[in-house]
């Protein structure tokens, strides 16, 4: 903290109060409601860990039928999101896409009742609607192809998915399925992030569920918070053996450049999401048309920083091997986070609004160290400005 009490980036500053999770907290590791993040995702479906998020409690079996039941209807699109998506460049970050999407619906499809107490019903369309946004743009701008959209109830998210993914009939496999369900519930959620705490001071305005969720993508599109999955499979992509990743991450080392995926402000021991992501990745690098290197040369270098710079992977480091894995293009790991955490952020929303205390709109003060007043000067007695 500086001396006139300025903390950058709200380092330890606690904003408010939350029920949502614990990140690192009281010995409890990552917590979800209360449930261990290893137990959530080796046991539970995205949908029972996203209705734990929005509605407060881990739904009981017919409960859990109807709500899949709910949210693969709620995979459909309107007309005129498919027309919004059909205009968007093949070139654009599907980032981008999803941003879109998500104000195109909050058009068509507006909030009508009082701020926070649509919030569960909208997020419940919104991560669905991710889902096949994502998939129908991604083949109508690369192939011209206006895919059906995936609402077999039987199906859940991660399955339609990877079903509208592909396109090509195929039933995905098992682990396949398992990898993006568990990324699902291990992305869900984690406190006062950057995009949450984007999506909650939006919030505190009393503005709309669809503009707080707009912010959290903004928030989540930068390559400090969401993007780093996605850096580290571009610097392993064209590597093929274990030397050749050791050199690679020697060279950033030594330029003093950052080694993406590695880090995190709250875990300096460890991100308890690593030791699930590595295990999915380790599991696939074994099994059928797994990629071994890959693996291989991730498992160094996690050695390696280890050794020489006391760091510890967090959640996107082998994220980005086990999505690779599955096929899922490297461009889409951050908006399968946004899938994910759309959860989170409406969980948060909620409770900014109401659900955990009284909102107060967030509206933090600054340190001024800008010039000292000074007199007014008429345009024509001032001096030439430099560009």
């Amino acid at each position: 903290m500086a001396a006139d009490g300025v903390r950058k980036g709200l380092d330890g500053v606690i904003a408010d109060y939350t029920a949502v999770s614990t990140v690192g907290k009281h010995e409890a590791g990552l917590t979800y409601r209360g449930y261990a993040i290893e137990d959530l995702a080796e046991f539970c479906e995205f949908e029972e860990v996203a209705y734990l998020l929005i509605r407060g409690i881990l739904p009981d079996v017919a409960t859990l039928a109807s709500f899949k039941q709910r949210l693969a209807a709620m995979r459909a699109l309107p007309a005129s999101v498919l027309t919004a998506l059909e205009v968007i460049p093949k070139d654009a970050h599907p980032m981008d896409v999803l941003r879109t999407a998500c104000s195109v619906l909050g058009c068509v499809e507006p909030e009508t009742t009082e701020p926070g107490t649509g919030t569960a019903n909208t997020c419940e369309r919104l991560i669905p609607v991710f889902a096949s946004s994502l998939c129908y743009w991604y083949h109508f701008a690369h192939a011209g192809k206006r895919i059906t959209i995936n609402v077999d109830p039987q199906d859940n998210l991660s399955m339609a998915f990877l079903k509208m993914l592909r396109n090509d009939g195929s039933h995905p496999s098992s682990s396949h399925v398992k990898v993006i369900n568990a990324a699902f519930i291990l992305y869900a959620e984690h406190d006062f992030n950057a995009s949450t705490f984007s999506a909650r001071t939006v919030a505190s305005t009393l503005s709309d569920t669809y503009s707080c969720v707009v912010a959290g993508i903004g928030a989540l599109r930068g390559p400090l918070h969401g993007g780093a999955n996605e850096a580290v499979m571009y610097l392993l992509d064209d590597v093929r053996s274990v030397e050749a990743g050791e050199k690679k991450v020697r060279e950033l080392m030594s330029n003093k450049q950052l080694v993406m995926g590695f880090g995190h402000r709250i875990y300096k021991n460890g991100d308890p999401r690593n030791a699930v992501f590595k295990r999915l990745s380790k599991e696939l690098a074994d099994g059928p048309g797994g990629d071994r290197v890959l693996y291989d040369v991730s498992a160094h270098i996690e050695a390696l920083m280890e050794k020489e710079k006391k760091m510890y992977p967090n959640a996107d480091f082998f994220a980005a091997s086990a999505y690779h894995q599955v096929g899922v293009p490297t461009p889409f790991f951050t908006p399968l986070f946004v899938m994910a955490r759309t959860a989170g952020w409406c969980a948060h929303i909620s409770e900014q609004l109401g659900a955990n205390g009284k909102n107060k709109i967030i509206r933090p003060a600054s340190s001024y160290n800008g010039p000292s007043k000074q007199p007014f000067v008429q345009i024509a007695a001032r001096s030439r400005s430099k560009l």
